[in-house]
C-alpha cells in the first residue's frame, strides 16, 4: 500500500484509540470500585444501549473480515457462517436471556452455583469460561496481524506480531482501568461506527451492479473460476464424506455457541431488570441480522469486483477482502477516493478488534476473580469484592499475554474458522450445563461438573488431534503430522458428549436432587423474584 494509505490510515487508527482512552479514563473517574461497579457497570444500561453493545460485542473481526472473506473464497459455504451466527440469537432470545438474568449476578458460575455445591461448579465453568475466552481472543488477534500486514505492503512480519502486542497492551489497559462501564460505551461506539461502514461499504457494491443482485452473483461465479459451482453448496464442505460431517458440525457449533459465549452471557448483567434483558436481545437480532446481510453483498462482492485469485493473492485465508473490496470501491489503488474509503474501513476493522477484544478480556477476568479466585479464597464479604476487583485486574494481564502469545502462533488461519473453534467449545462445555441447571429437575453437582469437563476436555482434545494443528498445510504446525480426528470443527462429537456427561454424572450421583433449590431458582428465573 501506499504512504497516503498507511498515514491516514494510522491517523484514524490513533484516533479512535484516543476516543477510547478517553473514554476510560472518564469511566475510571466515574466508578466506586465494587465489584457491581467493574463486571457489570452499575447495571445502569438502557435495552436500547446494551443492545448496541451486545451487537458490537457479537460483530467482531470474524463478522467483517473473516465470512466476507470466505463468501468471497468459497461463495455458497461461505454464507453458514453469516446464516449460523444469527440463528444463534433465535436460542438466546427464547431460552437464556431473561433466565440468564434473573438467576445469576455477573458470570455463567453464578447460574450453575444457584442449586449446587458452590466451589466444583465454579471452577469448572470459571475454568470454561477462560479456555473459550482466550480461543476468541486469538481470532482477533489474528484480524489485527492479517490488517497491518495488508497497510503495511504484507512485507514486515514484525510490524505484524507488534501489532498483536499492541492490541493485547490496549486490552489490558481498557479493563483494567475502566471495567464494564468503558467497555460497554467502546463497544456502541464501535457499534455505530461499525454499521456505518458496512452500509456505505454495502451501497457502493450495489451500484456499482446498478442495483442488480442477480448480476453480482452472476460476476462472482463467472470470476470465482468455479461457474454455477460457487453459488451451490459443497465448495468447501462437499464431496468427501468428512467434509460434510465438517458442514454439521461447523452448523450446531455456531447456532448452540452463542447461548455459551461469556462476554454475550455478562453483558445480560449490565441492565436493571430481565425484561431489559430480553429487549436488549430483540435491539442487538435487529442490528445484527442487517449487519450479517450485508456481509453477504460485501463477499459477493469482492468475488465479483476483486476476484477470489487476488483475495487469495493477499492473504490465503481471505481476511483482507473486505479492505481490498473497499481500495476498489473507491477508485483503486493510487486514488484519492480509494485512499480514503481504504484507510476508513481498516479503521473501523481496526476499531473492531479493540472494543471485541475488550469484552472477551473482561468477561474472561471476572471468571478468574469472581469464580476461581472467590472459590480458593472465603474473606468477609466486603474485603471480597474489592480483593475480587483487583484480582480480575491482574488476570485480564495474564489472560491478554496468552492471547498474544496464541495469536503470534495462529497468525495464518482464518478469523472466521478461529472463531467457530471457540463456538464449538462454548457449546460442547458451557450450553449443557447452562440448559440442565435451567430446566432439568433432578440435576446434580457431579453432573454439573461433568456436564462442564465431559464437552471441554473432548473438544479441546479433538482440535489438538484435528487437521487445524498438524497433517495439513494450513495447520499451526504444518511441518507435523499427528491428526487422528478427521474433522476441523469438533462440535459434532463433543456436544453431545457435553450433555451425556451431564446425564451420566446426574444418574450415578449419590447426592440427591435438592427440590427446594430447584423450586427456588425456577421462581427466581421465570418471575424475577429475588433476582439481583
Amino acid at each position: 500500500m501506499t504512504n497516503d494509505h498507511q498515514m491516514l490510515a494510522l491517523l484514524l487508527f490513533s484516533a479512535f484509540v484516543a476516543v477510547t482512552l478517553g473514554i476510560t479514563t472518564w469511566a475510571s473517574r466515574n466508578r466506586h470500585g465494587s465489584a457491581e461497579e467493574f463486571y457489570a457497570g452499575g447495571r445502569l444500561f438502557s435495552p436500547l444501549e446494551n443492545g448496541f453493545a451486545i451487537a458490537g460485542d457479537y460483530m467482531s473481526a470474524a463478522s467483517f473480515l473473516g465470512i466476507s472473506g470466505l463468501i468471497a473464497l468459497f461463495g455458497y459455504d461461505g454464507m453458514l457462517y453469516s446464516v449460523g451466527f444469527l440463528v444463534a440469537w433465535l436460542v438466546v432470545l427464547f431460552l437464556v436471556a431473561e433466565l440468564v438474568r434473573n438467576c445469576g449476578r455477573f458470570t455463567l458460575a453464578d447460574v450453575v452455583a444457584a442449586r449446587m455445591a458452590e466451589r466444583p461448579v465454579r471452577i469448572a465453568a470459571g475454568t470454561s469460561s477462560v479456555t473459550v475466552s482466550v480461543l476468541y481472543l486469538v481470532a482477533q488477534m489474528v484480524g489485527a496481524g492479517s490488517l497491518v500486514a495488508l497497510l503495511l505492503g504484507g512485507t514486515s512480519e514484525a510490524a505484524r506480531s507488534w501489532t498483536v502486542i499492541g492490541v493485547g497492551a490496549l486490552m489490558v489497559i481498557y479493563v483494567s482501568l475502566g471495567g464494564m462501564r468503558a467497555t460497554t460505551w467502546i463497544q456502541i461506539v464501535k457499534a455505530v461506527l461499525l454499521i456505518a461502514g458496512t452500509i456505505a461499504l454495502t451501497v457502493l457494491v450495489l451500484l456499482r451492479f446498478h442495483g442488480d443482485f442477480n448480476q453480482l452473483l452472476a460476476t462472482a461465479a463467472e470470476r470465482s473460476g468455479h461457474g454455477r459451482d460457487f453459488l451451490a453448496p459443497g465448495l468447501r464442505y462437499g464431496g468427501e464424506w468428512a467434509a460434510r460431517l465438517d458442514f454439521i458440525s461447523l452448523g450446531l457449533a455456531l447456532v448452540l455457541g452463542t447461548a455459551g459465549l461469556p462476554h454475550i452471557l455478562s453483558r445480560f448483567y449490565t441492565v436493571p431488570t430481565a425484561r431489559a434483558a430480553r429487549r436488549s436481545v430483540v435491539w442487538a437480532i435487529g442490528l445484527i441480522g442487517g449487519f450479517y446481510l450485508m456481509t453477504i453483498v460485501l463477499g459477493f462482492g469482492a468475488a465479483a469486483i476483486i476476484g477470489p485469485d487476488a483475495v487469495r493473492a493477499s492473504n490465503a485465508a481471505g481476511n483482507t477482502a473486505v479492505p481490498l473490496l473497499a481500495l476498489d470501491l473507491g477508485g483503486g489503488a493510487g486514488s484519492t477516493g480509494g485512499t480514503v474509503l481504504f484507510a476508513i474501513v481498516a479503521a473501523i476493522a481496526f476499531a473492531t478488534i479493540l472494543a471485541v477484544v475488550a469484552g472477551i478480556t473482561l468477561a474472561s477476568s471476572a471468571s478468574v476473580a469472581h469464580d476461581l479466585y472467590a472459590s480458593l479464597r472465603r474473606r468477609r464479604a466486603r474485603a471480597k469484592q474489592y480483593s475480587e476487583v483487583t484480582v480480575a485486574r491482574m488476570a485480564a494481564a495474564g489472560i491478554g499475554a496468552a492471547a498474544i502469545g496464541l495469536g503470534l502462533l495462529a497468525r495464518d488461519l482464518n478469523v472466521a474458522f478461529l472463531v467457530g473453534l471457540a463456538f464449538a467449545v462454548a457449546a460442547s462445555a458451557n450450553l449443557p450445563v447452562l440448559l440442565f441447571s435451567l430446566f432439568w429437575r433432578n440435576f446434580t453437582t457431579r453432573g454439573a461438573v461433568w456436564s462442564v469437563y465431559g464437552g471441554l476436555v473432548p473438544a479441546m482434545l479433538l482440535v489438538v488431534l484435528s487437521p487445524v494443528v498438524s497433517g495439513s498445510p494450513e495447520a499451526l504446525f504444518p511441518g507435523v503430522d499427528f491428526h487422528v480426528f478427521p474433522l476441523q470443527n469438533p462440535g459434532l462429537v463433543s456436544i453431545p458428549l457435553g450433555f451425556l456427561a451431564g446425564w451420566i454424572g446426574t444418574v450415578t450421583s449419590p447426592e440427591p436432587p435438592d427440590a427446594a433449590k430447584h423450586a427456588e431458582t425456577e421462581v427466581r428465573a421465570l418471575t424475577g423474584a429475588g433476582a439481583v
